[in-house]
């Protein structure tokens, strides 16, 4: 049985790492706050006080973490995992990093003999407590054959995108898409109210037809019940919107969409709403048009 390490312990890892220990995986966990630690311990994990020491016992470990240079120390910095790696451990990053951050790593890893995979999630915590998260890999097919099992306890599409860097390419492209869609979805509700038609009945209407996707089917029920707690935080997104932007302007890359949808997340975060839900963007267009949807 593989012996699996879990670093990063947030609103998703908490659950991803539960459901690994679920499928039967010794897990060994770390975090920085130590509730979430004790509460898996709990349920059957070990803990372990640092990532090098997560390592030491693993056969693969896993990070999620807030942002790129978060992932960097704890990959490669002092009493990181590096630091405790064994020959042939595999490394697997679930964070939305910058490519050419995972790129960085998965070389620096390689040189030791350890073999790295890019591995961004979507799904919300609504899919990494379900185990149904969307999964999408860059790196090694090798490494991939060797961590798929434990990818089945996550998640029910797994993608192998391409080589290190690629799944986070793919991270990037989701985030585009799921921007536009909860500024779309905002906008479309305050619409709908302000034109005098309740948006319930729009969002009934529209979504059997070609307007239908994940947010639209998802947070309109918790918003219509003034519910903007978060599944996935708003200043989170804004980090995302911020490694698109980053990523396009290393290629050349023309995305202005992106750039004005970011632009509503920016303004989240200046109006003290960066720890609500990515869906809660309908309250800068509420404000805006001077009408509430719920």
């Amino acid at each position: 049985m593989l012996r699996v390490g879990y670093i990063g312990l947030g609103l998703m890892g908490k659950s991803i790492a539960r459901n690994i220990l679920k499928a039967g995986f010794p897990v060994v966990v770390h975090n920085r706050s130590r509730t979430a630690v004790d509460e898996l311990v709990a349920e059957g994990a070990a803990a372990a006080n640092s990532p090098k020491e997560v390592a030491e016992q693993v056969d693969i470990v896993f990070t999620n973490l807030p942002d790129s240079p978060d992932v960097e120390k704890v990959a490669l910095g002092e009493n990181g995992i590096l630091a405790g790696a064994n020959p042939g451990l595999i490394f697997v990053d679930n964070s939305t990093i910058k490519p050419a951050s995972a790129r960085m790593i998965a070389e620096k890893l390689k040189e030791k003999g350890v073999l790295a995979l890019d591995a961004p999630v979507s799904g919300g915590d609504i899919g990494a407590k379900n185990g149904t998260l969307t999964i999408m890999v860059g790196g090694e097919a090798e490494a991939l054959e060797k961590v798929m099992p434990v990818f089945q306890a996550m998640g029910k599409t797994v993608t192998h995108v391409g080589e290190a860097g690629a799944g986070q390419v793919a991270k990037a492209a989701n985030q585009i898409m799921v921007a536009a869609q909860m500024v779309a979805m905002g906008e479309l509700l305050v619409f709908s109210k302000k034109a005098g038609v309740d948006p319930r009945k729009v969002v009934d209407a529209i979504k059997g037809g070609a307007a239908q996707c994940w947010t639209l089917d998802v947070k309109p029920p918790r918003l219509f019940e003034g519910n903007r707690n978060p599944g996935f935080k708003a200043y989170m997104q804004l980090k995302d919107m911020g490694i698109v932007l980053d990523t396009a302007k290393e290629y050349d890359i023309p995305i202005s969409a992106t750039e004005e949808n970011t632009k509503f997340f920016r303004q989240m975060i200046e109006q003290g709403m960066g720890e609500l839900d990515n869906s809660a963007v309908v309250g800068i267009i509420e404000k805006l048009a001077g009408v509430d949807v719920p």
